[in-house]
């Protein structure tokens, strides 16, 4: 199952690979389906022609709706979640066999020169730590500190097997009877960010298992679509999400702890935003952070996502 927007440029190569790929008669089979998200390129035209199911929205519903509705117009007992700028190459026999064992399996990712995606295609849950060191930036200048080796597992080999806590939803494969237990992929994350790490932590916290397999493997893109968004529309969404994700998981100081972080750390990015964009556009784009985020800290009801809206 491929959730696609704009993604003519990589949903042919996803499509071809995933159809050679495809599982034995040994196991049971992928039904290639694509929920397009209000595509305005080639890529509905371009899944058409290679006879998948497709679903077509008039707008963008989001990512977890977008897989809630493939999963729904699914009748296989198996999903393969694979992104469009992900090209499989080898067979994915093992993952099934691994989420049937434990309720979910996750393959591993490489990039264009087949060296493993360390960092993305496994992660531990965020903590609020983790997260205020990723809204300070400080993950991205000081990347071998102590808090970010143990949220992106960079003391982990990729090439050995074993049960993990976040793989990445580019490359995730699950039970249906999972899906329907926990009511499918949280929608209030919209339009996009965390709710595949909320899926896996509520997956998890219901006592499933997630498997990786690094003999599945799939070359990974990374970021096509939401490349073509605006900087100061993606902030407003990854913020949005974040705070959503730590409103449902994290207790009250941690909670709170993050809406902080992301009001305080909106500054210095709006600074950094109108300086490479010499436009004062970011200020508009931040201002609705820090006013959202403000809300979410004094407030007694916890909040997450209306932001989007």
């Amino acid at each position: 199952m491929i959730v696609t927007r704009n993604s003519e440029e990589v949903i042919a190569q996803c499509l071809e690979a995933l159809s050679t790929n495809a599982p034995t008669k040994m196991v049971p089979l992928i039904v290639p389906i694509v929920v397009d998200n209000a595509s305005t390129d080639a890529t509905r035209e371009i899944a058409q022609s290679r006879g998948v199911t497709l679903i077509a929205n008039s707008e963008n519903l989001g990512f977890a709706a977008a897989v809630n509705q493939g999963v729904r117009a699914s009748g296989a007992d198996f999903l393969l979640l694979l992104n469009p700028d992900a090209t499989l190459l080898t067979a994915v026999d093992k993952l099934i066999a691994a989420s049937e064992k434990y309720g979910l399996a996750a393959g591993k990712l490489v990039d264009s020169n087949g060296v493993p995606q360390a960092g993305f295609t496994l992660r531990r849950f965020p903590t609020p730590a983790a997260l205020c060191f990723e809204l300070f930036g400080l993950n991205r200048l000081w990347r071998s500190n102590p808090v970010n080796r143990k949220y992106r597992y960079l003391s982990r080999n990729l090439e050995q097997a074993g049960l993990v806590e976040q793989p990445a939803g580019a490359f995730l494969a699950f039970r249906r009877d999972v899906w329907e237990k926990l009511g499918g992929f949280d929608e209030s994350f919209r339009p996009v960010w965390f709710e595949d790490v909320d899926f896996c932590r509520r997956a998890i916290d219901s006592g499933y298992q997630i498997q990786y397999i690094p003999d599945v493997v799939a070359r990974h893109r990374g970021g096509h679509s939401i490349a073509k968004v605006p900087a100061g529309c993606r902030a407003v969404y990854w913020c949005a999400s974040l705070i959503r994700y730590a409103s449902k998981h994290f207790r009250g100081p941690g909670y709170r702890a993050v809406c902080a972080a992301v009001a305080l750390s909106s500054f210095p990015r709006m600074v950094a935003g109108m300086i490479l964009a010499r436009s004062l556009a970011p200020i508009r784009f931040y201002g609705r952070i820090v006013r959202f985020a403000g809300l979410c800290l004094v407030s007694s009801q916890r909040r997450g996502g209306e932001i989007c809206s």
